[in-house]
């Protein structure tokens, strides 16, 4: 299955979850891309949006390969691989607190004029728009299960089997629209798969119109 674009994923994630329907769920985007789809979810299923604060722990000289992840909370997950990737303790540690920083900075860009919304006794629904090592997601359900959620659900439309298996121990529920065998990067099963920007997470936060409706006539294949 080739997807579209991101809202076309999660118009098929929604139909995947409607079993939480009129459940009033609390649907969180990872940041960026995930959280218009989280929008788009919550619109379908009578729910919540908001965005779990995640953000990865960069390599040394490579700030594009993870090596862990930390979650609003401050509770950081370190890879197996960190070390190999030449994290020291030392380095881990400067990581952990300048991406805390990055958080506690897109916290009150994103929500300025409100908390964040509370998941404790609440079907809390986790969305991104695809797993690849699975650390980010892994950190941000793990954060939330401290909450006290009544389900904890990851939502994705794309990952690797060996990265489901990761996170099966962190979730209640996973929903995965398809595990392809030959998986490079989440951006290979997306016809469109532009960044999305601060301004269009806030909109998505924020905007009382309803969110538009992904196109139809084009279906993944």
């Amino acid at each position: 299955m080739l997807f579209r674009d991101r809202g076309e994923a999660a118009e098929k994630l929604a139909a995947a979850l409607d079993a939480w329907r009129g459940r009033n769920p609390l649907v969180l985007g990872i940041p960026r891309g995930a959280v218009p789809m989280a929008r788009v979810i919550a619109e379908r299923l009578g729910g919540e949006v908001d965005a779990v604060l995640v953000r990865k722990l960069r390599a040394p000289g490579n700030p594009e390969y993870a090596i862990g992840s930390i979650a609003e909370s401050g509770w950081s997950y370190v890879a197996p691989h960190a070390q190999s990737a030449g994290a020291t303790a030392a380095y881990v540690e400067s990581e952990k607190a300048r991406q805390l920083e990055a958080i506690r900075q897109r916290r009150a860009a994103y929500t300025a004029h409100r908390a964040a919304l509370d998941p404790t006794g609440r079907v809390v629904i986790v969305v991104d728009d695809g797993l690849a090592t699975g650390s980010t997601m892994i950190a941000a359900l793990h954060g939330l299960r401290a909450r006290r959620p009544a389900r904890l659900i990851c939502a994705v439309p794309v990952g690797p089997a060996e990265t489901l298996e990761r996170i099966r121990a962190h979730a209640d529920e996973i929903v995965c629209l398809q595990t392809p065998e030959n998986f490079y990067a989440v951006g290979q099963f997306y016809r469109d798969f532009p960044q999305v920007e601060d301004e269009e997470v806030v909109k998505a936060l924020t905007s009382r119109s309803p969110w538009p409706i992904a196109p139809k006539g084009v279906e993944g294949t």
